[in-house]
């Protein structure tokens, strides 16, 4: 009788389909025009202000103001779609490409209930997540647990994709530190307008993986308490991009060659030391503890290629308080079956939140 071990075959299913997407030339590699120039280090020192010493002078996140249109609606629910201006401040708006400017939104809600009795969830894209759909599907049936869903579409992906940018593969280092400061700012307005504007009872941030790296940063910055749920993520890009399968999926030589332009002569392991340094900035245990530690909650798996488990450990750790679930499987495989697992932490962390006391 052959036994299979179903960990490493999950292990190398992930390997598997990170030799098709990032070692094949179906498509280019990560950063294949180099780090960004003068755009890496406006980046570099804005993300910088996001740490613990200028936590508190963070302004406010700012007020947006939707236009939408009604997608479908039914006798239980209703789909919106939402377009508005990015919040960013104007240096980070002359960096961001044209395309990226204006933010999409869709938002799934019930109609059974007023919202201060309701709680909503923002969802952000996981890499190559290009639309609305797979994080609608994920949010569908939380309808019935009257959980809304507002999902996100990223700068440089779907509509906001640059013209010459292939699919997911960003061009340049400082686009990854662009895309994620872009998403965090505009997460943080979209809960400032569920909040203020659509007097939700309760509310939480999401991600599938680059995505739930971005969500723990918006649920560490947010000054209320939130659910946070950072789902197949690890704690800091540099685990993806240097420790994971993504590494094989990155232009180290261009890289290299863009440094040489700069400097003199680097080996390829400066270039990877340099890369460390740059994504350092994206170490979530360097941000604060969220507000509420206990309504955060991690989905990890058991034998995922692209994120080691040091790595979840590390955010937890970071978060005494928080809780880290365990699904079986690898990246890929858990992306697509433990759905449920991942509708089930989203209920159980907004059931540790209390309800904000409802308007008069």
């Amino acid at each position: 009788m052959v036994t299979v071990n179903l960990g490493m075959l999950h292990y190398v299913l992930d390997h598997v389909y990170g030799a098709f997407v990032h070692r094949t030339k179906i498509s280019p590699p990560f950063f294949s025009r180099g780090w960004g120039g003068s755009k890496l280090d406006l980046l570099e020192k804005m993300i910088k202000q996001l740490f613990p010493d200028m936590v508190g002078q963070n302004l406010p996140p700012s007020l947006i103001r939707p236009i939408w249109r009604t997608v479908w609606e039914n006798e239980s629910a209703r789909l919106r779609e939402g377009v508005f201006k990015t919040p960013c401040d104007e240096q980070l708006l002359a960096a961001l490409p044209p395309e990226s400017h204006n933010a999409r939104v869709a938002f799934l809600m019930p109609k059974s209930v007023p919202t201060h009795k309701m709680s909503c969830v923002v969802h952000l894209a996981g890499t190559g997540d290009h639309t609305f759909e797979r994080r609608l599907r994920l949010g569908g049936p939380l309808l019935k647990e009257n959980i809304a869903t507002m999902v996100l579409e990223s700068p440089f992906y779907g509509q906001r994709r640059p013209m010459l940018q292939s699919g997911a593969k960003l061009l340049c280092v400082s686009d990854l530190l662009l895309l994620g400061r872009a998403t965090i700012e505009e997460a943080r307005s979209l809960l400032h307008w569920l909040d203020s504007e659509a007097g939700f009872g309760k509310m939480g941030i999401c991600g599938l993986s680059m995505g739930g790296v971005h969500a723990a940063m918006v649920g560490s910055l947010h000054p209320t308490p939130i659910a946070t749920f950072p789902f197949l993520s690890p704690h800091s890009a540099v685990v993806a991009f240097c420790e994971g399968i993504l590494k094989h999926g990155t232009a180290w030589e261009a890289l290299r060659q863009d440094l040489a332009l700069q400097k003199s002569a680097m080996t390829l392991e400066e270039v990877r030391e340099r890369m460390r340094n740059v994504l350092s900035l994206t170490d979530v245990t360097r941000f604060p503890i969220p507000k509420n530690p206990n309504a955060v909650i991690l989905v990890a798996a058991t034998d995922d290629g692209y994120i080691p488990k040091h790595s979840v450990l590390e955010l937890q750790k970071a978060w005494p308080g928080s809780e880290v679930r365990w699904v079986t499987g690898g990246h890929v495989s858990s992306f697509i079956l433990h759905n449920n697992e991942f509708r089930r932490a989203i209920v159980d962390g907004l059931d540790r939140l209390e309800w904000k006391e409802s308007p008069l």
